[in-house]
């Protein structure tokens, strides 16, 4: 198992139920130094009441605290407690160099921590560490500050600042709740109009949006984004801070320039910083070596197995990508996983000596 987030612990603790000894039978690597996954490196500001959800782990719920805390601690601490309560055993922090073939027809994962020879293997490895930045003329030339979403640490240090955003999802609606009344101008800008949401999430419109990414994995192109599925809401301060003009929202510009952004009809937003809330994309370079990759971008993926490599799942990727999903995900493939080899056996996951 390759990552500790939510979708990897999720696995290990199906692997757990079908009688499988951690350390023994199965092995967790994840690259962080301590639980979490990606909820380790969100901003202090973001807490349990204004975060979007945090979903319960199997086999344990999630109780969340009496008082807004921090998610970038309470949930690492409920992730914490988990690890401790199935005995997983995580080994971190551990980078996996790469993944490739072994003999007898195994897998060899190669690790910072060593290598380990297994008959099957499940990635958790998420989408965070590989931030997306996109390429825009002259955006090497801003003079300004620049950061991703993986960078962003609260609204309070752009007090005063001539803000833009860049990016159309879920990121980008929590940056802007943070700059309102703090920055002195923002700028919102996204490279098509937004599709939002005006009712409640339902069930039917979650399964909706699921079968569209999974469609696209399906067919080996790259996952995309969520809310290109499933849509945008804004949360009432947002929409009012649209309708009085502290928040401007328009088109993507076209080039970037020392001092700020700039379209080719001779418009111009002056910017102290510029925030690209412009997604992420699956850390998977690991994998390279298997060969994996389709003409569309991405990994074809049937459920959660990898259509090229049977002994490969994927967790936490394209439809599974959601909390929700990620627990499903990692039932769905320790079962499959389990039917294909005929069962689980000692030793399924065997270190190296050197």
């Amino acid at each position: 198992m390759i990552g500790a987030g939510q979708a990897g612990l999720s696995g290990a603790y199906y692997l757990r139920h079908a009688g499988l000894e951690p350390g023994r039978d199965f092995v967790v690597v994840d690259h962080n130094t301590g639980p979490g996954g990606a909820w380790r490196h969100r901003w202090d500001s973001l807490t349990t009441e204004t975060v979007n959800g945090v979903h319960a782990l199997p086999g344990m719920p999630w109780a969340a605290p009496e008082r807004p805390a921090p998610v970038n601690s309470a949930v690492p601490a409920y992730f914490a407690a988990y690890e401790r309560e199935f005995d997983l055993r995580v080994h971190r922090p551990v980078s996996v160099r790469r993944v490739r073939e072994g003999a007898g027809g195994r897998l060899l994962v190669e690790t910072t921590a060593g290598s380990w020879s297994a008959r099957g293997l499940i990635n958790a490895t998420g989408t965070w560490e590989r931030p997306f930045w996109p390429h825009f003329p002259g955006r090497a030339s801003f003079l300004g500050r620049q950061l991703h979403t993986a960078d962003f640490a609260g609204g309070a240090e752009f007090a005063g600042q001539r803000v833009v955003v860049v990016g159309g999802g879920a990121s980008a609606v929590d940056m802007l709740l943070e700059l309102v009344g703090v920055a002195s101008s923002i700028t919102w800008l996204t490279r098509r109009p937004l599709n939002l949401v005006t009712g409640p999430f339902t069930p039917e419109l979650g399964r909706a949006s699921v079968a569209v990414v999974a469609d696209r994995v399906r067919r080996g192109e790259q996952p995309g984004s969520v809310v290109s599925a499933t849509g945008l809401y804004l949360p009432p301060e947002l929409s009012r801070a649209l309708d009085d003009g502290r928040i401007v929202l328009d088109r993507v510009f076209d080039r970037v320039t020392p001092e700020g952004v700039a379209w080719y009809d001779g418009r111009f937003v002056a910017a102290d910083t510029l925030l690209w809330a412009t997604g992420f994309r699956p850390s998977v370079a690991h994998l390279g070596p298997l060969n994996l990759r389709e003409s569309g971008g991405g990994i074809r993926v049937d459920g959660t197995r990898a259509v090229a490599d049977p002994r490969l799942h994927l967790i936490g990727y394209g439809p599974t990508a959601s909390t929700i999903g990620a627990n499903r995900a990692g039932r769905s493939a320790v079962r499959q996983l389990e039917d294909r080899l005929g069962g689980f056996r000692a030793a399924d996951a065997a270190p190296l000596a050197g």
